[in-house]
Order: structure tokens, then sequence, then C-alpha cells
């Protein structure tokens, strides 16, 4: 199975706030779903695994990124401010936790179009 990626991402930061692009151009062609997650601290995002779809999140911390891979579990702590890109193969589960304080910016590209009657995704309790 193919593993999982992290990469951070450069972020401009001025008296503005942040500004950073999110994929490369080869991601944007392959992505068929494009959704945006804001999280409170507390909060758990995820906790699934795609069937056939490969997923780039995208995540601003503060957070902690859970993967499952090959029944190995991996977290990851994404520093508050720092945006870090990871690239999610099919079957790897995959959770996103909000450890606080402040709010959590998730952008997630899939290559499969979101279908609510027959989701690619299978839930799975990691996080």
């Amino acid at each position: 199975m193919a593993k999982a990626t992290i990469e951070v991402i450069p972020t401009h930061r001025d008296a503005r706030g942040s500004l950073f692009e999110p994929v490369e151009d080869r991601h944007l062609r392959a992505a068929r779903n494009v959704h945006v997650v804001m999280s409170e601290p507390g909060v758990v995002r995820g906790n699934h695994r795609h069937l056939v779809g490969h997923e780039v999140s995208v995540v601003t911390g503060p957070a902690q990124v859970r993967l499952k891979e090959d029944g190995v579990i991996r977290d990851v702590q994404v520093p508050t401010g720092e945006t870090w890109r990871f690239t999610i193969p099919a079957g790897v589960t995959h959770a996103y936790r909000n450890p606080g304080p402040g709010l959590m910016v998730l952008i997630g590209f899939n290559s499969e179009v979101h279908n609510a009657t027959q989701p690619d995704a299978i839930r799975e309790e990691i996080l």
C-alpha cells in the first residue's frame, strides 16, 4: 500500500494575515471534490478511509493528525499557525483533532466526486 506523505507549506505572514498556496497544479487537476472544514478546540473530524479516492488535506494548526497505515498508528502535531499538506492514498485511515486553542482549518481535495448515497468512505474511529 502507498504511504501518506507530509509536507510543510511555505506561508507568507504580515500584518494583514497569512497567505499560502494549498496545493500544486497537479493536485488541482486530480481533484473532483474540494471541501473546507473549520473546527473549534476539542472537535474531531475524519475518522474514515477512502476505498478508491486519494485525498490531499491541507491543515492549518493547531491540529493533531492521526493516520493508520498497514495497521500502524502515526500521530503528527501541526503547530499553531503552520500549514501542512498530507497526501493520503486510498486505504489509509485519517482523522484530525483540534487540540486548541484557536481555530483549526482543513481543506480537502479528493479524487472522487462526493456521492452522499454511495460514499467512498468507510468509518473507522481512530481518534
